[in-house]
């Protein structure tokens, strides 16, 4: 299927423009700012809906535009209103050669369309990544979209795990711990018992030290009020003696009194009770130095899944790729870039980048045999003549916008309209 009459109004800078192509190449030309691009954007808004329509579609002064394509088996006709506030409203109707109209005609022409907008030209110019969006339509059943939202996720998410493993591991060790560490932490709540007990012990001894003292002084007051008796009352004699004999006895019994033990030493056990707080201290310290370090190590292993989660996606690409029936032999992919023969696509000599590029252009596009080439002005003699012969050998129509013409008919666009039609040498039949 193949364009055999588009007729224009009023669509960017045209005014009224009727063209039936004969031939393979349809060559537009004219000066610049004529209209000369506004053909091949007729074609594609007349087909692939209202996403690629530019802001101003209606010409200047205007208040409507209409596009009408005859595809030979079908007919489309887009329409375009402008709205008070300048926007505007467009609709399409798409009707079969007997007048039937289609219930879905934008549903239709996009089964139909394949990559009209695929320019052989443009596509010579891309960078490496930009063609290999190109050709991610000859690849199947792989959604590129979702593995690269899925990789991006995955990317960020793995760049912040390793920025906390690193936070991490860091703080792991900045946590100093003592070589002579022990392995064990130390009771030292026995050793709080233990000085518990040694204060007690040594209180009891106090108080019973304070008794005697309190004994002895007892003594010692019984024994002047004894003195102070025996002077003054003599007839108190009998019971002076009774009281020295008293007296003698408490003597005796202090004497026999069994000997108080010792103190126990507390600073020995207060050393022991520092030494153990800071051997746990230390152990404290190793404990969470090696906690951190476990909590480093599943965030690290987080980030390593993550990896192969992105490594997997990326070998199922390319494997994917890889079994592709691409559209021209020795086209491959390579890293963010695509191959000719092995050679980056770049590196190959100009007829070669064109023939790949038409190639590409005539496989994404197998029912509407229509390509579009704009600034066709750079292409020389042989690059047109390479691209009528292909063109005529696939039974393909290419609309090429140039300043010059080549070969063919040239279809002259001046001020918005069909000036008239170029004969030149065509390319041989």
């Amino acid at each position: 299927m193949k364009i055999v009459q588009l007729q224009a109004e009023n669509v960017k800078r045209l005014k009224a423009v009727e063209i039936s192509p004969e031939g393979h190449i349809v060559e537009i030309t004219g000066r610049n700012g004529q209209g000369k691009s506004s053909v091949l954007d007729a074609i594609w808004w007349a087909l692939a809906g209202t996403t690629h329509i530019q802001a101003v579609p209606i010409r200047k002064g205007e208040n409507e535009a209409r596009i009408r394509l005859d595809l030979g088996e079908i007919k489309v006709v887009r329409t375009f209103r402008k709205r008070e506030d300048q926007t505007f409203t467009t609709s399409i109707a798409v009707e079969s050669t007997d007048g039937a109209r289609y219930p879905s005609p934008q549903r239709m022409l996009d089964g139909l369309l394949g990559a009209l907008s695929f320019d052989p030209l443009a596509f010579t110019r891309m960078d490496g990544k930009a063609q290999m969006e190109a050709l991610k339509r000859f690849v199947p059943g792989v959604d590129f979209e979702a593995i690269e939202k899925a990789n991006k996720a995955d990317f960020d998410r793995r760049t912040d795990v390793n920025r906390q493993a690193k936070a991490l591991r860091a703080q792991a060790s900045g946590i100093v711990v003592p070589d002579d560490a022990p392995a064990e932490r130390i009771d030292d709540a026995a050793l709080v018992a233990e000085m518990e007990q040694a204060g007690e012990h040594n209180a009891l001894i106090e108080r019973r030290r304070a008794g005697r003292e309190a004994a002895a002084a007892e003594v010692k007051r019984l024994d002047a009020e004894a003195e102070r008796i025996r002077g003054e009352i003599a007839v108190l004699t009998d019971r002076l003696r009774d009281a020295e004999g008293s007296a003698d006895q408490k003597r005796g019994q202090l004497a026999s009194a069994e000997t108080l033990p010792k103190p126990i030493d507390t600073a020995a056990l207060r050393e022991r009770i520092a030494d153990a707080g800071r051997a746990n201290a230390a152990i404290a310290r190793r404990e969470e130095r090696a906690r951190i370090e476990a909590q480093a190590a599943e965030v690290e292993a987080q980030s390593a899944a993550l990896t192969k989660g992105i490594e997997e996606r990326v070998t199922a690409k390319r494997e994917a790729i890889a079994k592709a029936e691409l559209p021209v032999p020795g086209l491959g992919f390579g890293n963010d870039e695509i191959l000719l023969d092995g050679v980056p696509f770049d590196q190959a000599s100009s007829a070669e980048q064109l023939r790949t590029s038409v190639a590409i252009a005539m496989a994404a596009n197998p029912k509407l045999r229509v390509i579009r080439v704009q600034d066709g002005s750079l292409l020389d003699e042989e690059a047109m003549r390479i691209l009528a012969e292909m063109a005529q050998a696939a039974d393909y129509q290419v609309w090429i916008e140039r300043v010059g013409v080549s070969g063919g008919v040239a279809i002259v666009i001046e001020d918005g309209a069909v000036k008239g039609a170029v004969q030149v040498a065509q390319a041989a039949e």
